[in-house]
């Protein structure tokens, strides 16, 4: 396993101006983790920081492995469509994961089938749905079979029937046996397909606690304040 991922006293600066700061934690496999907190909280960053997308300014992230970039993905929230169809779009990412020709179509086309796209294989990425579009993302990382995956606000600009079958792909992820690593700021969500929450506040992490707990006793009266739709910005 390339498990756990550790972060010590990490912090990160853009501009002069603070983002994250002196974060420590450690992520560890099994359990859904989901990072909360309101828009601008530092969730986005945070997430790119753990999958090595950004170098922290200050502290240190290592994983178990030191080998684990190709095993494990991240999912954005406004996903990169590539000018070619969906099974292609997959096939790429089975190229540069160095699979041999004769087996990507085979692994892409059972990819698309998780993720309920196998009947719009043939059809330009770029003309799908938004939650089409997402969906193909997700199989983009299926196909991968990573150990970890990232997801930063997979739903936020989908529809409720969209967000409905986003969340069905990542319980998916999570019975096969993915670590589920997702940034939120949508407090459903959080409780439907986390286990754990990690509540970000201006960058810095105020809480850890399990589902159960954090919602009805949360520690931090930021975290309440949040909770209780009290909180506008981060």
């Amino acid at each position: 396993m390339i498990l756990p991922l550790t972060l010590d006293d990490v912090s990160y600066s853009s501009g002069g101006q603070p983002i994250i700061s002196g974060v420590s934690l450690s992520i560890e496999a099994g359990p859904s983790t989901i990072i909360l907190g309101a828009n601008g909280a530092g969730k986005s960053v945070l997430m790119r920081l753990m999958h090595g997308l950004l170098s922290p300014t200050a502290g240190t992230i290592r994983w178990h492995e030191t080998a684990a970039r190709r095993r494990q993905a991240m999912v954005f929230q406004r996903p990169v469509m590539l000018r070619r169809s969906a099974l292609a779009n997959v096939e790429y990412a089975l190229r540069l994961a160095g699979l041999a020709a004769g087996e990507r179509q085979r692994q892409a086309l059972a990819a698309l089938d998780e993720v309920g796209l196998r009947d719009v294989a043939a059809r330009p990425a770029r003309v799908l749905s938004g939650g089409e579009q997402q969906r193909l993302a997700l199989a983009r990382a299926w196909a991968l079979h990573p150990e970890v995956l990232f997801l930063d606000e997979p739903t936020a600009n989908l529809d409720p029937g969209a967000t409905r079958e986003i969340e069905t792909v990542i319980r998916a992820f999570d019975a096969a046996g993915t670590k589920i690593v997702m940034a939120t700021h949508n407090l459903g969500q959080a409780r439907r397909l986390g286990d754990e929450v990690i509540y970000l506040h201006r960058g810095q992490v105020l809480e850890r606690a399990a589902i159960d707990r954090f919602f009805p006793q949360p520690s931090t009266a930021e975290a309440a304040a949040f909770i209780k739709g009290e909180v506008p910005w981060a």
